[in-house]
């Protein structure tokens, strides 16, 4: 078996076995049984634990942004709507079978304090997730401080769906963007003169 076979062998049961059952409760023996891969291949592959979760993590990004861009840009070509797409396939995501939350925050939450790759992961997918809303706002030509309002609803939808295993976070969460970007749309009311006298 190649290299690059090998590897996404191990990938898929890596990403099965960690995103269903937490990183730190699965170990390495588990990935090579399911997987079908040796122990010995396992490790010549990845020699530690932490590197497999950091390219688990690493190409669960590409997937998870991938798939959320391409569902944005297929919903809809108005810029405000394409904002209130995210929260819409959030709903979708919520709503698979397997969805367990947020791999990222499920990571930091087991090893964030231990493993400063770990940590390292988290944040750059959440920013990367905060600049892609920041990149939906300029394009709708709102301000940019919303981009950082909507962020904090989805993350919250996210952790509130993964703890009770529901979808209605999303449209709850959708519901308050709507309302965010409606105000956000509006001209500032002009200052109120103070009352002579």
């Amino acid at each position: 078996m190649d290299r690059e076979t090998a590897q996404l062998q191990l990938l898929d049961a890596a990403e099965d076995l960690f995103y269903g059952r937490g990183i730190q409760s699965v170990g390495m023996d588990e990935i090579r049984a399911a997987s079908g891969i040796s122990l010995k291949r396992l490790y010549q592959l990845y020699p530690a634990k932490e590197q497999l979760v950091e390219a688990y993590l690493d190409r669960r990004d590409g997937r998870w942004r991938g798939r959320l861009a391409d569902y944005v840009e297929s919903s809809t070509t108005e810029p405000t709507e394409r904002l209130l797409a995210v929260f819409d396939w959030l709903g979708r995501w919520f709503g698979e079978p397997d969805f367990r939350g947020c791999a990222w925050i499920n990571g930091y939450g087991e090893l964030g304090a231990v493993s400063a790759t770990v940590a390292g992961q988290a944040r750059a997918h959440k920013v990367a997730f905060q600049e892609y809303l920041r990149a939906l706002t300029a394009a709708a030509a709102l301000p940019a401080d919303l981009a950082d309002q909507l962020y904090l609803l989805a993350e919250g939808a996210m952790v509130t769906a993964g703890i009770f295993r529901r979808t209605d976070p999303a449209g709850q969460a959708r519901a308050a963007a709507r309302a965010l970007i409606e105000h956000a749309g509006q001209p500032a009311a002009a200052p109120v003169p103070p009352a002579a006298g």
